[in-house]
């Protein structure tokens, strides 16, 4: 069983910063394809961000590519997210993720990820 918990959200202005961070426990982190989904209010969870088990490869949704950054280090069972260039349209839930298996290209649908963080808020104001 894996288990995450979401760290590093807060409110911004526009065109700042924030990074997440995501721990994870149980199971063989370095068999994880892992991912940042984000939810709106009355709209679907949608994904961010999507990294390979070894770090070799990343993916992006169009919305974020150029001002957001997906890491991973697999020693210390942690993910991160860094968000620049923040947008009122990126405030949202955002949510850590993982699915078993070495799995590219990434699945960016939510309900193929068997495991997720509780969320944490990001609020960008204008």
């Amino acid at each position: 069983q894996v288990e995450l918990a979401e760290s590093g959200g807060g409110l911004v202005q526009a065109g700042g910063s924030l990074r997440l961070s995501c721990a994870a426990s149980g199971g063989f982190f370095d068999s994880q394809t892992m991912a940042w989904f984000r939810q709106a209010p009355g709209t679907v969870r949608e994904i961010v961000a999507a990294i390979r088990w070894n770090g070799a490869n990343t993916y992006y949704a169009d919305s974020v590519k150029g001002r957001f950054t997906i890491s991973r280090d697999n020693a210390k069972m942690t993910i991160g997210l860094q968000m620049d260039a923040l947008k009122p349209e990126d405030t949202a839930v955002y949510y850590c993720a993982a699915v078993p298996g070495r799995l590219w290209p990434s699945p960016t649908q939510s309900t193929t990820y068997n495991y997720w963080g509780q969320g944490t808020q990001v609020t960008v104001s204008s």
